[in-house]
């Protein structure tokens, strides 16, 4: 599938970037103060890597490291490993491999410099109806830890609020909860 979009028309060209030696918890406080799940770390011109928020939980919070003490470097996920797009690359192509890899962010990188950064709310905010693609891979992926019959008097999550109940009731074809019942019915 081809959207006629490119990277080049959703990414970022000033993403925010850090130092690989700046402390977890600047870079922490970074993602907190400008509303972003991830950093990029350059030295100097060079990607070196990223971190996200996963990155901070799993390999900092949770290793118990001193957040004022240790290194971006430390918990990054280093440039080799990183999956990169190029800026003349279908947005659909970028957002198969977000998925394929279940990764939310992608540096943007042309003839080997970094030109921008892509992410799987600026492929939504740009294509909506890719939506579709993203929820089928996380209802699945998560169908093995949450309740999902929606069969009408079983117990499941309710489709308008989501919220698990042990009462679902069929109204006007939609399965819900006894709380979301009403509105359903008006």
């Amino acid at each position: 599938m081809h959207t006629g979009y490119k990277v080049i028309d959703a990414m970022t060209r000033k993403p925010y970037t850090a130092s690989p030696t700046d402390t977890v918890r600047r870079i922490a406080v970074m993602m907190r103060d400008k509303g972003i799940g991830s950093v990029l770390l350059k030295d100097g011109e060079e990607l070196v890597g990223i971190v996200t928020e996963w990155d901070l939980v799993r390999r900092g919070m949770a290793q118990s490291l001193d957040a004022d003490k240790t290194p971006a470097s430390k918990v990054m996920t280093a440039a080799e490993e990183l999956a990169t797009a190029d800026p003349g690359m279908d947005v659909f192509k970028a957002l198969n491999m977000m998925r394929e890899r279940d990764i939310r962010h992608l540096p943007v990188i042309d003839e080997g410099k970094l030109v921008g950064f892509i992410t799987l709310k600026d492929i939504l905010k740009l294509q909506p109806q890719l939506f579709e693609l993203i929820a089928e891979k996380y209802d699945i992926r998560e169908s093995d830890r949450k309740p999902i019959s929606k069969q009408p008097g079983s117990a499941g999550n309710c489709e308008l609020c989501h919220n698990y109940s042990e009462k679902l009731k069929e109204v006007r074809s939609v399965t819900v909860c006894p709380d979301c019942v009403q509105n359903v019915e008006e």
